[in-house]
């Protein structure tokens, strides 16, 4: 009896849901090209889940994100363009998977090389998309991971770049992360802590973790995430973390043909360095 009664709440769940969900589209309006290609049922979901399921502050949120998308163009960012933001490895997608199939994003902001922020924001915006876009059928979320080897008070991410990294991660990929591993950050980074995390709502809040090497917790934590077998040394884990900018270039070439075939664009690609010429697509007009 029981189970027949949680069986009924849990298909009257999925039907409100799907209801939200149209919702949600009526009040979009008719969107067409990339904004309609953006606007998935699965994306519309992960809009609601965000602002618990209302669907007047989803749609907000979203009309929000497609003007950003419209302006920012993140879908257009092409590996040459911000090759050199990479250099350092500061930023790069890992080889490897936690366990449950998500990409991985490894971040090591002792190893920051430049000092325009929209540059660096573009660079990040591209991995994110890159992320997202390398995800298995079934995934939705990524998984982050921090190493602060080299950080210190005199590299250290300003307030204003940290602002703009949680504005863009739960304003415009909600739902998107999974989790946010800070490994083995300095007591200096407290200090700094203390005045980003007002800037995160509480669903992003509530995904950093602070992980200690010596801390029986966060060993557990580490091994519920990953295969120590795959988790680099730096993390805990056993394997060796070698960035090889040359090879991780190689492969951004691979995966910007197969993003702009994704997005319907001709690409004509250009010598690293150069500037990349694609065909115009229809954008929506803004909601």
């Amino acid at each position: 009896m029981f189970r027949r009664k949680n069986h009924s709440n849990s298909e009257q769940g999925v039907e409100d849901q799907q209801h939200k969900v149209k919702e949600l589209r009526a009040s979009l309006g008719q969107l067409s090209g990339r904004s309609a290609q953006f606007c998935t049922d699965a994306c519309l979901k992960r809009y609601l889940e965000a602002r618990n399921w209302n669907v007047d502050k989803a749609t907000k949120m979203l009309e929000e994100t497609l003007k950003w998308r419209l302006s920012f163009k993140p879908e257009e960012i092409r590996w040459n363009e911000v090759a050199k933001e990479g250099e350092t490895g500061k930023v790069f997608k890992a080889n490897f998977h936690d366990r449950h199939g998500r990409t991985v994003l490894i971040l090591r902001p002792g190893m920051q090389n430049t000092a325009a922020l929209d540059n660096q924001m573009k660079h990040l915006v591209y991995l994110i998309e890159n992320a997202i876009f390398n995800l298995p059928e079934g995934q939705e979320q990524m998984a982050w991971l921090i190493d602060f080897t080299g950080w210190s008070i005199t590299n250290n991410v300003p307030v204003k770049s940290a602002r703009e990294t949680i504005n863009i991660l739960q304003n415009h990929y909600p739902e998107r992360l999974a989790a946010a591993l800070l490994y083995n950050p300095p007591r200096l980074f407290e200090t700094f802590w203390r005045i980003v995390k007002y800037f995160m709502d509480p669903k992003t809040f509530q995904k950093v973790k602070f992980v200690y090497p010596k801390n029986k917790d966060s060993a557990e934590l580490m091994k519920s995430h990953f295969d120590v077998d795959n988790l680099p040394t730096e993390f805990g884990g056993t394997a060796t973390l070698n960035y090889d900018h040359e090879e991780f270039s190689r492969l951004m070439a691979q995966d910007d043909v197969k993003a702009a075939k994704f997005w319907g664009k001709d690409k004509h690609p250009s010598g690293p360095g150069g500037n990349g010429s694609y065909s115009a697509v229809e954008v929506a007009p803004e909601p």
